[in-house]
């Protein structure tokens, strides 16, 4: 019974189930399926990205500490190498100081003594036996003649042209030689120019001073770095001229020492003073006296007297005749056949006349220098400023010309390769913004130039040269002194004229005020020393 009953029951559900599925169900169904591993799928993709990521990141932690770690250590050991060569270059450096001061104690210091000797200048100056002065003895102990008799081709020796190429110390000078800022303007075509231009000028001065008692104008007078044949510029060089003064009709110049009894500065006045000229009158000239002729008749009939325009106080004023000279080049300039293709500007100076000509392709700055000649001599007073202030009736006396004659008589007997002027625009450009003078720079070339024969200032020598400058420089500072080259100087080539009073003067000290101010001393002291460290650093950089 109970079994029939259970059969009864389940009956209906027999009947009901397994009912067929439909075509759009079963699609339904199938869609959902997929929709469902798809983004099961996707975020499988998205889980395994994520792990990915998280692994390269910790990777890349742990790289970055490895590696700064690694770092951190190359810097120390690079810090602790770079420390080791420097004291590696130190010890090199003092150990080759100590070898050249060694070499130099052996041979008796002789570049040292001879520096100081031509420093002192006691006796120092040009003879015509030069190579046999005591200076070249010094230069002996030094030890440069025995290795330029060894070395050097076509003296003593015979060595031949291959052994010289490959001669150390010529090689070393050429190196140094590469280092040096030259002029870029051509000096010896540019002082041709100024020349030229000089003779122009000079030709129609005397033609509208003719009848003037302005003063009467003489050839101009090339001086000055250029005209020696260097310069302390690396461009724009300036052509100086000196343009001598006489006195015109009915006048008197009377050069009158303005420092008498001082050695500092050589300061002198031009008294201008009228001169009788009634004889010339006499003689059918056209002229008034100007002292024996009534002061309205002579406002009236003449020009006015030199004393009334270019003087102050009977004395000739620098400044007035600095601006006449300035309406002279104005006027004259554009009937000059230059000035069709040159274009002229006047710069500003109180004491010289200054201008500078160009085409658009060259250009020449030029100083017009004027001055009065003490006797026949090459020693003028002019209008060349001073180093310290000075008034307008202030002339200095000057010794350009007699320094542009020494130069050149050195030139004559100097060998082609002389590298003298070399040594000079080396040693000037170096101590620029030091303090010491391009003019004490040249006076100690002088003084060398005197002693040290020729042949010694060749591209072998020319570091020794160097050094024996350097070492001069220093011996001057020590001391105090630096004498004049010309002042009293009575060992000048004959053909440099020197009046009594130039000639026979006592010692004239350049470095004056070293003696009077201590502190000015330490600070050349310690300016030579920054010179000697340039000088020595390019030497060894080249060896």
């Amino acid at each position: 019974m109970d079994t029939w009953v259970l059969w009864f029951l389940l009956l209906p559900s027999i009947l009901q189930y397994p009912q067929p599925v439909g075509d759009g169900l079963d699609e339904v169904t199938r869609l959902r399926m997929e929709a469902l591993a798809k983004l099961q799928e996707e975020e499988k993709i998205r889980l395994e990205q994520e792990v990915e990521q998280l692994v390269l990141k910790q990777g890349a932690w742990a790289w970055g500490d490895l590696l700064w770690s690694a770092s951190q250590h190359l810097q120390v050991w690079a810090l602790a190498g770079l420390l080791l060569l420097i004291l590696a270059l130190w010890y090199l450096r003092r150990e080759r100081r100590l070898r050249r001061e060694e070499h130099a104690e052996e041979n008796g210091g002789a570049n040292e003594e001879g520096g100081g000797n031509v420093a002192a200048n006691e006796d120092a100056g040009v003879n015509e036996g030069g190579n046999d002065g005591n200076g070249v003895e010094n230069n002996n102990d030094d030890g440069n003649p025995q290795e330029g008799n060894n070395v050097a081709p076509n003296e003593e020796g015979g060595i031949g042209n291959e052994v010289a190429h490959h001669d150390p110390q010529d090689d070393m000078g050429r190196r140094v030689m590469e280092r040096i800022q030259w002029p870029v303007q051509d000096l010896e075509k540019g002082c041709r120019w100024t020349t030229a231009l000089m003779e122009k000028f000079a030709f129609y001065f005397r033609h509208v001073l003719s009848n003037s008692f302005y003063p009467v104008l003489k050839p101009a007078i090339g001086v000055g770095s250029a005209f020696e044949g260097w310069s302390p510029r690396e461009q724009d060089v300036v052509y100086q001229v000196l343009i001598p003064m006489t006195p015109p009709r009915g006048h008197s110049f009377h050069v009158e020492m303005a420092t008498a009894g001082q050695t500092r500065v050589r300061n002198f006045r031009i008294r201008v003073q009228q001169e009788c000229t009634c004889g010339s009158e006499q003689r059918g000239k056209n002229m008034l006296c100007f002292l024996h002729r009534p002061e309205e008749e002579l406002r009236s009939n003449q020009d006015p007297s030199l004393l009334h325009t270019l003087c102050t106080d009977s004395y000739l004023d620098v400044q007035k005749t600095a601006r006449w000279f300035y309406q002279l080049v104005r006027a004259v300039w554009p009937a000059l056949p230059h000035a069709h293709k040159w274009h002229l500007v006047l710069l500003p100076s109180r004491r010289s006349c200054q201008f500078k000509v160009s085409n658009g392709t060259e250009s020449y700055r030029i100083e017009m220098l004027f001055g009065v000649q003490q006797g026949n001599s090459d020693i003028f007073v002019s209008s060349e400023p001073g180093p310290y202030h000075t008034s307008s009736t202030i002339w200095p006396e000057t010794y350009a010309v007699a320094e542009m004659k020494f130069f050149n008589y050195i030139a004559r007997r100097a060998p082609p390769d002389s590298l003298h002027l070399k040594c000079l625009q080396f040693l000037t450009r170096l101590q620029l913004g030091l303090g010491f003078s391009t003019y004490t720079m040249k006076t100690i070339v002088m003084h060398l130039l005197s002693i040290v024969p020729p042949s010694w200032w060749s591209r072998r020598y020319f570091v020794t040269r160097l050094k024996d400058i350097s070492a001069s420089l220093r011996t001057c500072v020590e001391v105090r002194r630096l004498n004049h080259f010309i002042v009293g100087n009575q060992r000048l080539p004959a053909e440099i004229s020197l009046p009594p009073h130039v000639l026979t003067s006592g010692k004239y000290n350049l470095f004056h005020d070293l003696v009077m101010d201590p502190v000015a001393h330490s600070q050349a002291i310690s300016q030579h020393i920054d010179l000697h460290e340039w000088l020595e650093e390019i030497i060894n950089d080249e060896e």
